[in-house]
């Protein structure tokens, strides 16, 4: 299988053949795409923290700046099991795409951790932050690169990082981190920015196609930040919310989903499963949900939930993509993508 930061090369590539022939100076354009292939700056390291039983344990840390000839770098943070060098630089390249496309001044960054933070303790996980924090330290800053939250990380995360990192240089700096809490200097809007754009254009969408909202079937993989703030935004706008699902497994209602209930049960249970086996609801395993029979199906969790391999199994009419990329050739089914700027 290709790797992710291969598979971006290759977009490039691709990409680059359609375009050189509106430029004048191919030398020129030539030597910009062997440098959109490469990373600016690659920063790894382990992190040594301290756990609450006063073992030490270590973990895999990275950022990568991709490049920055439009602006600082800029891109998210996560934390989860699947980080590794590959990952980050395939996403970093891909930032730099995304904020050139819509015209932000800033290039591509993106970082994270290799860890499941539900393995680790409140306090453990501050720890592992903070540290991080201070790894970044030199390398980071409001005209340098400025991290996001991401996948497994949140406003009490950027709160931590942000805090270290100042600590660290010496001054106030709040410009240095995003998704921050608003007492902290954060944006308004900023939590659920990612869901409602992708409602937005999903609702252009059933405008330009003629599709009504409340005929309008969608199953949603991802409940966290961008599924929830997608779920509940395209469900207030009319459009039939009928499955949703976390990592071990969705809710599936063909007559329609309450979002709103849906979350509070959320965090009052933790995972679909045993929500539906408490509330006597239609449990179904996320490969069930990427192949219902629905208008529109949203990847809202990891990469690569669609592959070559089950592309041709998914049902939908379309795909809004709310994750950042599927490996699948988009000739085996009709799409549109949404990625997230963080």
């Amino acid at each position: 299988m290709i790797s992710a930061f291969e598979n971006a090369k290759k977009q490039i590539g691709a990409v680059s053949g359609i375009l050189i022939k509106d430029y004048a100076d191919k030398t020129v354009f030539n030597k910009t795409i062997i440098r959109l292939k490469k990373i600016d700056n690659f920063l790894k390291k382990e992190i040594k923290i301290k756990l609450d039983n006063g073992k030490t344990k270590t973990f895999k840390a990275y950022r990568s700046q991709h490049n920055d000839a439009r602006g600082p770098y800029k891109g998210g943070i996560r934390f989860h099991p699947n980080v590794d060098e590959d990952e980050v630089k395939a996403l970093s390249t891909w930032m730099s795409i995304k904020c050139a496309v819509v015209n932000i001044p800033y290039g591509g960054g993106k970082g994270g951790i290799s860890v499941n933070p539900k393995d680790l303790s409140l306090k453990e996980l501050e720890r592992l932050t903070r540290e991080y924090a201070k790894f970044l330290a030199p390398h980071i800053g409001p005209w340098v690169d400025v991290p996001a939250p991401d996948v497994n990380t949140d406003e009490k995360i950027m709160a931590w990082a942000l805090d270290a990192y100042e600590k660290v240089i010496g001054r106030h700096a709040p410009a240095t981190f995003t998704g921050k809490a608003i007492e902290l200097g954060g944006s308004m809007g900023r939590t659920e920015a990612t869901g409602q754009g992708g409602a937005y254009i999903l609702d252009s969408y059933a405008d330009h196609q003629g599709l009504i909202p409340s005929n309008t079937t969608i199953a949603i993989q991802g409940f966290g930040n961008v599924g929830f703030w997608f779920s509940k935004i395209a469900s207030g706008m009319g459009y039939k919310i009928v499955a949703v699902s976390d990592s071990i497994g969705g809710i599936y209602n063909k007559k329609g989903l309450d979002i709103d209930k849906l979350a509070k049960l959320k965090e009052k249970f933790g995972s679909f499963a045993v929500i539906a086996k408490k509330n006597k609801l239609k449990l179904i395993s996320n490969d069930e949900l990427l192949n219902l029979d629905v208008d529109i199906l949203a990847p809202a969790a990891l990469e690569n939930a669609i592959t070559e391999k089950n592309a041709r199994e998914i049902k939908a009419k379309t795909i809004l993509e709310l994750a950042n990329y599927s490996k699948a050739k988009s000739t085996f089914y009709p799409m549109f993508y949404v990625t997230p700027v963080e």
